[in-house]
């Protein structure tokens, strides 16, 4: 990954920096690899996780019903 900084504007280029690394999931990463789960855990935290993604896409998909209506 790549940042330029403009006009020595640093901090904008660091915010710009941590967007980018959100975005790629990198933070994500870091925090699950911190710490060793047992298998077991681990299943159990992937299905929580999805099924807050699909809470998730069912209260956006509502909303751009309302949205279109």
């Amino acid at each position: 990954m790549e940042v330029k900084v403009i006009n020595n504007q640093i901090e904008r280029s660091m915010r710009e920096l941590k967007r980018m690394l959100i975005r790629e999931g990198v933070f994500k990463e870091l925090k699950k690899r911190r710490y060793y789960f047992k298998p077991s855990i681990k299943d159990r935290m992937k299905r929580e996780d999805a099924e807050k993604t699909r809470h998730k896409d069912r209260k956006r998909a509502q909303a751009r019903a309302r949205a279109v209506l």
